[in-house]
């Protein structure tokens, strides 16, 4: 059978247990050019929660009725004439909360276990690091000393851009929540600083910290932090808006930048990216961040947590903070 979490209704604020519900089908009969995949792992990514709302978004919402979207790892185990995948191949993709999908491989690539765990092709060399790759070079545009300020530091994404940020000799500051997260972000992955925004002023340590301001901010939380950030851009800075976690579960309107005519004054840019808009250049990036990964420039760490029915309260790890590094569930059974 074929275990899998099945998107029942559109959550108002923070989705709960209900909004799932596990259910238990055959696995699915191959078609002419499918092949069957067996999940090995999939992705928790705070995009999740933008996935269920309906309305206009640069990506279609999940169906009611519908396996939850998600990115993941996996084996194929039978192919039935498909031209791309053999069995025994590993491969990435969008395969959702299941242990198994059938599929005619578009969307889908090869990646190698013995170059990797697989849980780093739906991290570091999956959606996460392409976003941080791409928002930090190509949407960000830093150079060598320009002063670079990352917000959800020890996240998924954040952790990856102000690793590359460094490796292209920028000063660089993060903003996590928590003594253990600024520790990791500092002493790990090799930030310059770290504000705790649980227990530390933001707006002051940005002074403190960026007494001149900051070239590059890059956004993954929104909110009064993103205000914050607005209020000590320099000149021509570049604020990158790749999410904003601390509003996605607002029952009300999202909460605007009030700061935002900063802006105007410094002559600075704000722009959204999505990283589907660099997926011909994937594979450039994967041997990059790869190549970097070889020497030691590049550390990456995966939270992985077991068992396809513990998926909601795993998901709810996104928003309470309680992960460090990239979210991973194992949803195949040993």
């Amino acid at each position: 059978m074929n275990k899998q979490q099945i998107f029942k209704k559109r959550p108002v604020g923070a989705a709960d247990a209900s909004t799932w519900s596990l259910e238990k089908n055959p696995i699915p009969e191959l078609e002419e050019g499918q092949v069957l995949i067996k999940n090995h792992y999939i992705s928790l990514d705070p995009a999740m929660r933008g996935w269920m709302n309906e309305g206009k978004s640069y990506i279609a919402p999940v169906e009611i009725g519908a396996v939850m979207r998600a990115g993941s790892v996996g084996e194929v185990i039978k192919s039935k004439n498909n031209p791309t995948f053999k069995d025994g191949d590993f491969v990435s993709g969008h395969g959702g909360v299941q242990q198994y999908v059938a599929t005619d491989g578009k969307g889908y690539y090869k990646v190698d276990p013995k170059l990797a765990p697989l849980p780093t092709y739906i991290g570091t060399l999956g959606m996460p690091g392409m976003t941080a790759y791409f928002g930090i070079l190509e949407v960000g545009k830093i150079k060598e000393g320009d002063v670079v300020v990352v917000s959800g530091a020890a996240g998924a994404v954040g952790s990856i851009v102000g690793q590359i940020a460094k490796i292209k000799g920028c000063k660089v500051i993060g903003i996590a929540g928590g003594k253990d997260k600024c520790k990791y972000v500092v002493e790990d992955l090799g930030f310059d600083a770290c504000i705790d925004y649980k227990n530390e002023k933001v707006k002051e340590r940005l002074k403190q910290e960026c007494p001149k301001g900051l070239d590059v901010y890059f956004d993954n939380v929104g909110g009064e932090i993103l205000d914050a950030a607005l209020g000590r851009l320099r000149m021509h800075a570049r604020v990158v808006i790749c999410g904003a976690i601390s509003q996605y579960n607002n029952k009300e309107n999202m909460r605007g930048p009030a700061n935002y005519l900063s802006l105007l004054v410094n002559r600075a840019t704000m722009q959204g990216m999505v990283v589907f808009d660099w997926a011909e250049r994937y594979g450039e990036a994967g041997q990059q961040m790869g190549k970097w990964m070889a020497e030691g420039k590049l550390k990456t760490r995966e939270d992985v947590y077991e068992g396809i029915e513990n998926f909601p309260e795993t998901y709810n790890r996104l928003f309470s903070g309680d992960k460090l590094g990239k979210l991973v569930l194992k949803v195949i059974e040993d």
